[in-house]
């Protein structure tokens, strides 16, 4: 049965350091006791997934910068030394490049997770800001890791990335040669993306532990959107129920990250970044990671710069008035006919922006692009406020144990 914390050390000492810092009753009470929907799925454990990344980026990062020489004659060949030289070098390398990858799949599904199932209605708002505050600071981790092997797509990715900011009335010239260190992106830019690439994870992390402590405070939501009413029928402990789900879906994750890193490490990359940076040779088609391409694209479907800028930064803050532009009464989407025909349409319009992204900004391509940026923004600021107040949805469980046991008797019935 789960419920608050009982632990108590079993020797004099640990008894004595728990007296004076409970982080044994800390740990029981949030992994072991933890009280936890009964009905989660599969769904719910992308964030034990993302957890898993997270160290594992931050240990492959530490390990690649003992090695790494952030200046602009010396950092491309200080990337082919580590691959080559270094003892496993190559495997940090493959491990941390391809884990930005991973990181930011699992992301994407724990977000359009939580946009099903209605995880940021009340009285979960600030562990879902607190979630847009790290997909942001991840976006601008990687962006800032992608430029340090200083090849072509590196250096030309930075230069058109951080030149959107002179868009930016009255301020963007200055920004954008405070983010340079000058007048052009150089040695300066290097340094200072290398040392926000290496701060920038441990923010993550410090943001993490705020999320997390939101989300124990508040519960966990789940796939029916229904609070817990009785905590002895309609939750577990999060030890060994969770625990288990949580690792038998992370050992799967990481087969699908070892595939990646062991059979196809540069899958995801760009060739054009085995080049070194020249300043003087313009790659063809210029492109981020695969990651940003929906934003690019929504970026290139504008033709005016300081809309588009606007677009491209409107398209990730609009996630965080979420909880207040959905108006309706039942948060699972499970039970919200219209809204889940909306729902899909609005992943497949993310599907074709990423692939627009990717494609010369011309003809078709662009038209393409501003239709589903159009579905972007509508589906947040048209859709989901007139939806909560026309649509009829399906009436939820009136408890956590009731949706179980519904649940357990249409396997039956089918059976």
């Amino acid at each position: 049965m789960s419920g608050p914390s009982t632990y108590q050390p079993k020797s004099a000492l640990g008894r004595w350091f728990e007296a004076r810092l409970p982080i044994g009753g800390l740990v029981h009470s949030s992994f072991v006791a933890y009280p936890t929907p009964r009905n989660l799925n599969y769904w719910w454990t992308f964030g034990a997934i993302l957890s898993f990344m997270l160290g594992a980026q931050i240990v492959t990062g530490i390990v690649l910068a003992m090695h790494y020489t952030p200046h602009v004659d010396y950092a491309f060949n200080s990337v082919e030394t580590i691959m080559r030289d270094v003892n496993w070098g190559w495997f940090m390398r493959y491990a941390h490049a391809n884990g930005a990858s991973m990181f930011f799949i699992a992301v994407y599904i724990h977000m359009f997770r939580g946009l099903y199932y209605g995880s940021y209605k009340a009285p979960r708002e600030v562990l879902w800001i607190l979630g847009v505050i790290i997909y942001l600071l991840m976006m601008a981790t990687g962006f800032m890791g992608y430029v340090l092997p200083w090849g072509q797509m590196s250096f030309w990715g930075a230069k058109v990335i951080t030149n959107l900011f002179s868009a930016i009335p009255l301020v963007g010239n200055s920004v954008t040669t405070w983010l340079w260190g000058g007048y052009a992106v150089d040695n300066p830019t290097l340094n200072r993306f290398y040392s926000l690439h290496y701060l920038l994870p441990f923010m993550i992390a410090g943001v993490v532990v705020l999320h997390v402590w939101a989300l124990h405070v508040v519960g966990q939501n789940n796939p029916d959107g229904i609070d817990v009413k009785n905590v002895e029928k309609d939750t577990v402990a999060f030890t060994p129920y969770a625990t288990i789900k949580d690792s038998f879906a992370v050992v799967v994750f990481l087969i699908f990250y070892a595939w990646f890193v062991f059979f196809t490490p540069n899958y995801l990359g760009e060739p054009d970044n085995y080049i070194q940076a020249n300043p003087l040779a313009t790659p063809a088609h210029i492109v981020p990671e695969w990651y940003y391409l929906p934003f690019y694209a929504i970026l290139r479907a504008i033709p005016d710069k300081l809309i588009g800028v606007c677009a491209l930064f409107g398209a990730i803050i609009v996630l965080a008035f979420l909880p207040w532009l959905d108006t309706s009464r039942v948060r699972s989407g499970k039970y919200r006919p219209i809204f889940k025909v909306c729902f899909w349409l609005f992943v497949l319009s993310c599907l074709g922006l990423g692939w627009l992204g990717a494609q010369e900004p011309s003809g078709g391509y662009v038209i393409a692009a501003r239709l589903l940026a159009l579905y972007y923004f509508g589906f947040f600021l048209v859709l989901l406020p007139i939806l909560g107040l026309v649509e009829t949805p399906r009436t939820p469980p009136a408890s956590i144990a009731e949706a179980v046991l519904r649940g357990k008797t249409a396997t039956i019935d089918q059976h």
